[in-house]
């Protein structure tokens, strides 16, 4: 799928071919997630939607180094991350709009996405409860004999929970093949991270595990696919877990809806010039690679595909009701 996670890409130096894919995928979570926006509004799709405008250099950066058989655990926040690792869009958009032709039958909504062909493991609605999961993963592969890495996304907020301390504990210990990616948007739902602690990088929360960690421009997809490249081959290689945390921003509110009394204008004004897209159309330029004509086009080609993505949701019936049923009870 145009975008998504590959068979085997590995985890080389961003180039051309990179760039364009990371271009491409990039334009494809904006243009989908701009699409959402008014579906939800007039009520097509249901329950929370929270959108990562402006954050897509996480995803994209991350997921798209990935193998299928590598797992992702995500949180609320996971539109993103599940087209980066290769969900169908059109599966996707099913789910979130409650079709049976969803990725969980209609049946998960937005924040309970998995994708088990696509090492998708799920998103969830519980702050820092997608951690344990990760870690718990990452030690089964071990104990099988593999050294397959696990990818866990959390926000800032989820680093101030128990569970976050005790996970990153046991993954030190253990030495398994987790890589920690929080995506630091600056605010807790709505509360701004200077409110709830004093310790402004949570990459300074590894260090008492003994657990190595960088901080990056979450901005800047290049520095964040170069980063994690790293920290995916440690890991493949039996290094143990990375955090890698990425400075980031939502360019709306923390769910669909939210009137965003308080973000402050002028900050958000700042973030919009440091946008992902146009920063790596203006890397590429500058290294010979693609100009902002290339940028277009792939724009273009993602809003085609959110576009029949959008038809083949709205073409799938609801689920049928004895589902419930028929997943509850054992034959």
């Amino acid at each position: 799928m145009p975008g998504g996670a590959a068979a085997d890409p590995g985890s080389q130096a961003l180039d051309a071919g990179g760039a364009e894919r990371l271009l491409a995928t990039m334009w494809r979570i904006r243009a989908f997630e701009e699409r959402l926006e008014p579906l939800k509004r007039s009520s097509m799709v249901h329950g929370l939607t929270h959108l990562s405008i402006g954050q897509e250099a996480v995803a994209a950066g991350v997921c798209t180094q990935l193998r299928d058989d590598e797992p992702v655990y995500s949180n609320h926040r996971a539109n993103g991350h599940a087209l980066a690792k290769g969900v169908d869009m059109g599966r996707l958009l099913a789910e979130l709009m409650g079709r049976a032709d969803g990725c969980c039958r209609g049946l998960g909504g937005s924040m309970h996405v998995v994708d088990v062909a696509h090492g998708f493991l799920g998103a969830t609605g519980v702050v820092g409860g997608n951690l344990p999961f990760a870690v718990g993963s990452a030690l089964a592969s071990r104990l099988l004999g593999r050294e397959r890495p696990a990818v866990v996304f959390f926000g800032d907020g989820a680093a101030q929970t128990g569970i976050f301390a005790e996970t990153v504990n046991l993954a030190s210990l253990w030495q398994v093949p987790v890589v920690f990616v929080c995506e630091n948007n600056g605010f807790a739902e709505f509360t701004p991270r200077s409110a709830h602690t004093r310790v402004e990088r949570v990459s300074d929360l590894a260090a008492p595990f003994r657990v190595a960690a960088r901080t990056v421009d979450g901005n800047d997809v290049a520095e964040v696919h170069r980063v994690f490249a790293d920290a995916l081959t440690q890991a493949r290689a039996g290094g143990g877990p990375f955090l890698l945390e990425c400075l980031t921003h939502r360019l709306s509110g923390h769910y669909v809806g939210d009137p965003g009394g308080y973000r402050a204008a002028v900050e958000d004004e700042a973030w919009r010039a440091r946008d992902p897209i146009g920063r790596l159309v203006r890397q590429a330029d500058a290294a010979g690679w693609f100009d902002v004509e290339r940028s277009r086009a792939a724009e273009e080609a993602a809003r085609d595909e959110v576009e029949a993505a959008v038809a083949f949701a709205l073409g799938s019936p609801f689920p049928d009701p004895g589902i419930p049923a028929e997943l509850t009870y054992a034959r």
